[in-house]
Protein backbone atom coordinates (compact mmCIF):
# COMPACT_ATOMS: atom_id res chain seq x y z
CA UNK A 1 0.00 0.00 0.00
CA UNK A 2 1.32 3.54 -1.25
CA UNK A 3 0.38 5.24 2.44
CA UNK A 4 3.07 3.07 4.17
CA UNK A 5 6.18 3.76 2.03
CA UNK A 6 8.10 6.71 2.68
CA UNK A 7 8.64 9.18 0.05
CA UNK A 8 11.34 11.55 -0.67
CA UNK A 9 10.29 15.16 -1.54
CA UNK A 10 12.59 17.47 -2.78
CA UNK A 11 13.00 20.82 -1.52
CA UNK A 12 10.97 23.97 -2.79
CA UNK A 13 12.72 25.74 -5.41
CA UNK A 14 13.07 29.48 -4.37
CA UNK A 15 13.25 32.48 -7.38
CA UNK A 16 15.15 35.49 -7.63
CA UNK A 17 12.70 36.50 -10.41
CA UNK A 18 9.38 36.72 -10.28
CA UNK A 19 7.47 33.50 -11.21
CA UNK A 20 4.01 33.14 -12.76
CA UNK A 21 2.15 29.86 -12.58
CA UNK A 22 -1.48 29.33 -14.33
CA UNK A 23 -3.20 26.29 -12.25
CA UNK A 24 -5.84 24.71 -14.46
CA UNK A 25 -8.22 22.54 -12.60
CA UNK A 26 -11.24 20.53 -13.79
CA UNK A 27 -13.55 20.90 -10.44
CA UNK A 28 -16.04 17.87 -11.60
CA UNK A 29 -15.39 16.97 -8.20
CA UNK A 30 -15.39 19.78 -6.59
CA UNK A 31 -14.53 18.47 -2.93
CA UNK A 32 -11.64 16.83 -4.42
CA UNK A 33 -10.32 19.43 -6.41
CA UNK A 34 -10.69 21.99 -3.84
CA UNK A 35 -7.79 19.73 -1.76
CA UNK A 36 -5.54 20.20 -4.81
CA UNK A 37 -5.38 23.50 -5.24
CA UNK A 38 -5.25 23.91 -1.68
CA UNK A 39 -2.00 22.01 -2.12
CA UNK A 40 -0.91 23.42 -5.44
CA UNK A 41 -1.30 27.31 -4.16
CA UNK A 42 0.56 26.58 -0.57
CA UNK A 43 3.45 24.88 -2.55
CA UNK A 44 3.70 28.18 -5.30
CA UNK A 45 3.39 30.34 -2.01
CA UNK A 46 6.28 28.90 -0.70
CA UNK A 47 8.60 29.30 -3.58
CA UNK A 48 7.80 32.91 -3.58
CA UNK A 49 5.82 32.52 -6.69
CA UNK A 50 2.28 33.91 -8.20
CA UNK A 51 -0.27 32.10 -10.16
CA UNK A 52 -3.65 32.59 -11.73
CA UNK A 53 -6.48 29.67 -11.65
CA UNK A 54 -8.46 28.60 -14.76
CA UNK A 55 -11.33 25.92 -14.56
CA UNK A 56 -12.41 23.50 -17.34
CA UNK A 57 -15.06 21.07 -17.41
CA UNK A 58 -13.09 18.19 -17.29
CA UNK A 59 -9.79 16.58 -17.27
CA UNK A 60 -9.86 16.22 -21.16
CA UNK A 61 -10.09 20.26 -21.60
CA UNK A 62 -7.11 20.77 -19.27
CA UNK A 63 -4.33 20.09 -21.74
CA UNK A 64 -6.23 22.41 -24.44
CA UNK A 65 -6.18 25.21 -22.11
CA UNK A 66 -2.71 25.25 -20.87
CA UNK A 67 -1.45 25.55 -24.91
CA UNK A 68 -3.67 28.18 -25.06
CA UNK A 69 -2.18 29.59 -22.53
CA UNK A 70 1.04 28.70 -23.51
CA UNK A 71 0.48 30.52 -26.89
CA UNK A 72 -1.28 34.18 -25.38
CA UNK A 73 0.01 34.29 -22.22
CA UNK A 74 2.94 35.09 -20.10
CA UNK A 75 3.52 31.95 -18.06
CA UNK A 76 6.28 30.27 -16.50
CA UNK A 77 4.29 26.94 -15.78
CA UNK A 78 1.81 24.87 -15.76
CA UNK A 79 -0.13 22.91 -13.17
CA UNK A 80 -2.90 20.43 -14.41
CA UNK A 81 -5.19 19.20 -11.42
CA UNK A 82 -8.59 17.30 -11.85
CA UNK A 83 -10.13 13.91 -10.71
CA UNK A 84 -10.95 10.60 -12.56
CA UNK A 85 -12.80 7.94 -11.05
CA UNK A 86 -13.13 4.82 -12.82
CA UNK A 87 -16.49 3.96 -13.72
CA UNK A 88 -18.60 1.30 -15.27
CA UNK A 89 -17.51 2.04 -19.12
CA UNK A 90 -13.73 2.19 -20.88
CA UNK A 91 -14.45 6.34 -20.76
CA UNK A 92 -11.92 6.07 -17.62
CA UNK A 93 -9.46 4.81 -19.82
CA UNK A 94 -9.87 7.49 -22.23
CA UNK A 95 -10.09 10.73 -20.42
CA UNK A 96 -6.97 8.67 -18.50
CA UNK A 97 -4.73 8.11 -21.19
CA UNK A 98 -5.49 11.28 -23.35
CA UNK A 99 -5.33 14.14 -21.04
CA UNK A 100 -2.07 12.30 -19.74
CA UNK A 101 -0.60 12.36 -23.55
CA UNK A 102 -1.65 15.88 -23.86
CA UNK A 103 0.09 17.00 -20.86
CA UNK A 104 3.35 15.04 -21.55
CA UNK A 105 2.91 15.84 -25.67
CA UNK A 106 2.87 19.06 -24.29
CA UNK A 107 6.02 19.00 -21.65
CA UNK A 108 8.31 17.72 -24.40
CA UNK A 109 7.49 21.08 -26.37
CA UNK A 110 8.85 22.90 -23.43
CA UNK A 111 5.65 23.49 -20.95
CA UNK A 112 6.74 23.31 -17.42
CA UNK A 113 3.86 21.35 -16.56
CA UNK A 114 2.93 19.05 -13.11
CA UNK A 115 0.73 17.11 -13.81
CA UNK A 116 -1.58 16.64 -10.33
CA UNK A 117 -4.76 15.06 -12.43
CA UNK A 118 -5.37 11.64 -10.42
CA UNK A 119 -6.80 9.03 -12.29
CA UNK A 120 -8.03 6.29 -9.04
CA UNK A 121 -10.28 3.33 -9.05
CA UNK A 122 -12.62 4.98 -6.00
CA UNK A 123 -13.32 8.09 -4.43
CA UNK A 124 -11.50 7.29 -0.69
CA UNK A 125 -8.34 6.93 -2.83
CA UNK A 126 -8.94 10.39 -4.55
CA UNK A 127 -9.71 11.93 -0.90
CA UNK A 128 -6.02 10.88 0.62
CA UNK A 129 -4.27 11.71 -2.77
CA UNK A 130 -5.76 15.32 -2.62
CA UNK A 131 -5.68 15.50 0.70
CA UNK A 132 -3.32 18.49 1.85
CA UNK A 133 -2.82 16.98 5.25
CA UNK A 134 -1.77 13.14 3.20
CA UNK A 135 -0.13 12.91 -0.22
CA UNK A 136 -0.81 15.85 -1.61
CA UNK A 137 -0.68 15.72 -5.03
CA UNK A 138 -2.03 19.19 -5.63
CA UNK A 139 1.48 20.28 -3.87
CA UNK A 140 3.34 17.22 -5.41
CA UNK A 141 1.88 18.91 -9.02
CA UNK A 142 3.05 22.63 -8.17
CA UNK A 143 6.34 21.30 -6.93
CA UNK A 144 7.11 19.07 -10.43
CA UNK A 145 6.33 22.85 -12.22
CA UNK A 146 8.70 24.79 -9.95
CA UNK A 147 11.44 22.49 -10.29
CA UNK A 148 11.03 22.24 -14.45
CA UNK A 149 11.21 26.23 -14.33
CA UNK A 150 14.07 26.17 -12.14
CA UNK A 151 16.10 23.93 -14.00
CA UNK A 152 14.66 26.13 -17.53
CA UNK A 153 16.32 29.16 -15.87
CA UNK A 154 19.69 27.38 -14.72
CA UNK A 155 20.46 26.10 -18.29
CA UNK A 156 19.06 29.65 -19.89
CA UNK A 157 16.76 30.18 -22.53
CA UNK A 158 16.75 28.65 -26.07
CA UNK A 159 15.65 30.42 -29.14
CA UNK A 160 11.95 30.07 -30.12
CA UNK A 161 12.41 30.62 -33.98
CA UNK A 162 11.08 28.84 -36.69
CA UNK A 163 13.75 26.55 -36.96
CA UNK A 164 15.32 27.62 -39.81
CA UNK A 165 17.97 29.81 -41.31
CA UNK A 166 19.59 31.15 -44.80
CA UNK A 167 21.96 29.16 -45.69
CA UNK A 168 25.45 30.36 -44.39
CA UNK A 169 27.47 30.81 -47.64
CA UNK A 170 28.18 33.92 -49.68
CA UNK A 171 26.15 32.97 -52.28
CA UNK A 172 22.52 33.47 -51.94
CA UNK A 173 21.25 30.52 -53.49
CA UNK A 174 18.30 30.10 -51.64
CA UNK A 175 19.00 27.35 -49.72
CA UNK A 176 18.34 26.73 -45.69
CA UNK A 177 20.03 25.24 -42.86
CA UNK A 178 17.75 23.62 -40.21
CA UNK A 179 18.83 25.98 -36.98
Amino acid sequence: MAGSEAHHVMDTPKFDEPTKLLIVVSPYYKDIANNLLEGAKAEIEAAGATYEIEEMPGALEVPSAIRIADRQGDFDGYVALGCIIRGETTHYETVCNDSSRGLMLLGLQGCNIGNGILTVENRKQAEVRADPKDQNKGGGAAAAALHLIAMQRRYGPKSRGLGFRPGGNDEDDGSFQIA
